[in-house]
C-alpha cells in the first residue's frame, strides 16, 4: 500500500499552507492533551502566520461556516473535504486568548476575537515610529486619521481596540496622550524619553 505524501500548497492569495495541512487528522480534534496541544500550536501558527500575510484582525467562529469568508483556504482544505467548525474555532479563539495572542472583541462574548500578529506592545513602536516618521509629533490625530492616512502605511485600518491598547502602551512612557473630542476619539504623540 502506498503512502499518501502530504505538500506543501500555495493559497490563491499566495499564502504557503504548510504540508501538515494536508493531513486530515489536524481538523479533527485530538482527545489526548499532549497530542490536542501539539494540534494547537499547530493552529495558532497558522492562523497568525495567515493573519499576517492577509493583513487579518479578527477571526470568528462564524468565519468557518461561511465560504465567502476571508479564512476560508485556512480552515478548510477541499482537496482533502476537511474543515474545522465553528465549535472548534471557539476551542481555537480560547487558546488563543489563553496564550496572549489574541483579546475579545468586543469584550464580554467568547466567539470573536482581534488577532495578535504582533503584540500590543509591537504595535505600540510601529504607531510611535510612523508618528515620528511623518511628522506628527505634538498633533492631535483622531483614530480615522491613523487608520486612514493619506499614504498607506502598516497603521491603515487596525482595529480601533487594537489601537487604543498601542496608545494606552505609549502613555505609560509619556510618549502618548488621549484626547477626548467631539469628533471621536484622538491623540497627541510626544517623542518621549
Amino acid at each position: 500500500m502506498e503512502r499518501r505524501r502530504f505538500e506543501t500548497h500555495v493559497t490563491s492569495t499566495g499564502f504557503k499552507l504548510p504540508s501538515i495541512h494536508e493531513f486530515p487528522a489536524l481538523f479533527c480534534f485530538q482527545p489526548f492533551s499532549s497530542a490536542r496541544s501539539n494540534q494547537e500550536d499547530i493552529w495558532t501558527r497558522l492562523i497568525l502566520s495567515y493573519a499576517r500575510h492577509r493583513r487579518l484582525f479578527t477571526l470568528c467562529a462564524d468565519d468557518a461556516e461561511k465560504p465567502s469568508s476571508d479564512w476560508h483556504e485556512v480552515l478548510s482544505n477541499e482537496r482533502i473535504k476537511r474543515k474545522l467548525t465553528g465549535q472548534q474555532v471557539t476551542t481555537l479563539l480560547q487558546t488563543l486568548v489563553s496564550r496572549n495572542q489574541a483579546a475579545y472583541e468586543p469584550p464580554k462574548q467568547l466567539s470573536s476575537v482581534i488577532l495578535y500578529w504582533r503584540k500590543p506592545e509591537e504595535w505600540a513602536e510601529v504607531l510611535h515610529s510612523w508618528a515620528v516618521a511623518t511628522g506628527q509629533l505634538n498633533t492631535i490625530m483622531t483614530f480615522y486619521e491613523i487608520q486612514n492616512p493619506a499614504i498607506e502605511s502598516d497603521l491603515t485600518d487596525i482595529p480601533s481596540g487594537l489601537l487604543r491598547r498601542a496608545i494606552t502602551i505609549l502613555t505609560k512612557t509619556q510618549r502618548a496622550q488621549f484626547i477626548e473630542g467631539g469628533d471621536g476619539d484622538g491623540v497627541r504623540f510626544f517623542s518621549g524619553n
